[in-house]
């Protein structure tokens, strides 16, 4: 796997973390494989999210690492991870099973995938994005590597979500470069009985943002706003018409069925795509509002 060059410090995806001045120790060079976002400006410089997390994760985190990433990439959002085990990979996939741009930050040299489990993502990876690290081939990988990479994790993105640490996690490193960085920084809760939601808790009692809902992360960064009123672009003529049904006031399940002719199955098929595209919210009990 030689594919790798030195990256172009001038790149517009790149000013976040060579053109910035709140940026500590701006790395002095960086090698790359793949591709980039291309965009002409910060302007139209595509948003970007870090999903990061525990490499021991349990399956709530990588669930709602996975669903995380894979409702912000359906928005054209580009999802940034370490590409270790746990949380970091189940974000690089669901970005890549919704068909979007996700970028991987590894904390060994250029030319040495780790773990090597990771080869088949990292293949993936670059069908549409990149890896990139601050480490040229054949360096020796240091213990400091792995949170010195998640300064650059943290740069790139407009927005940081924690999604399992413990308390003594090195994510929650991550979370702290977010912050001097003045990126917004989410932490999701968890069950307190669990050692791997420790660090999120932490966090959030330490006055990180809660992340209760992809919404959440999605309005910090622009994406959507909520209580806006505007809905996503892209809807179909089905799920416009149960957009119609659910605005007239049609917001439980029998409701939309009698207004929309649709059956049950096929009804729940177009509310879960709705709900990804962030149109509309479950309220519970089988009844949905406008997002």
């Amino acid at each position: 796997m030689n594919d790798y060059r030195k990256a172009d410090l001038s790149h517009p995806y790149l000013q976040k973390i060579v053109g910035e001045t709140n940026f500590p120790d701006p790395p002095k060079e960086l090698w790359i494989r793949g591709k980039l976002p291309e965009h002409k400006g910060e302007k139209d410089r595509p948003k970007t999210v870090a999903i990061v997390g525990a490499r021991r994760s349990t399956g709530y985190g990588e669930g709602i690492a996975y669903k995380l990433a894979f409702d912000l990439a359906r928005c054209g959002v580009v999802i940034v991870s370490g590409m270790a085990y746990g949380i970091d990979s189940c974000a690089h996939r669901g970005c890549l099973d919704a068909g979007g741009i996700t970028i991987a930050v590894l904390g060994t040299p250029i030319d040495q995938i780790y773990p090597r489990s990771n080869i088949g993502l990292a293949k993936r990876i670059l069908e549409k994005g990149a890896i990139i690290s601050e480490y040229e081939p054949n360096f020796e990988t240091k213990n400091y590597c792995f949170l010195q990479r998640n300064r650059i994790v943290t740069g790139l993105s407009d927005a940081v979500v924690v999604v399992e640490a413990s308390q003594k996690s090195g994510t929650k490193y991550t979370a702290l470069m977010g912050d001097r960085q003045n990126r917004k920084v989410f932490a999701v809760p968890g069950d307190i009985t669990r050692p791997m939601s420790a660090g999120c808790n932490q966090l959030i009692y330490d006055g990180v943002c809660p992340c209760l809902d992809v919404l959440d992360v999605m309005a910090a960064i622009g994406v959507y706003n909520k209580g806006s009123g505007n809905k996503i672009a892209g809807l179909d003529a089905s799920e416009k018409l149960v957009v119609e049904a659910i605005k007239g006031g049609a917001n439980e399940m029998l409701d939309i069925i009698k207004q929309t002719k649709y059956s049950s199955v096929e009804l729940m098929q177009i509310l879960m795509e709705l709900e990804l595209k962030g149109a509309i919210k479950s309220s519970g009990n089988n009844r949905w509002t406008l997002a």
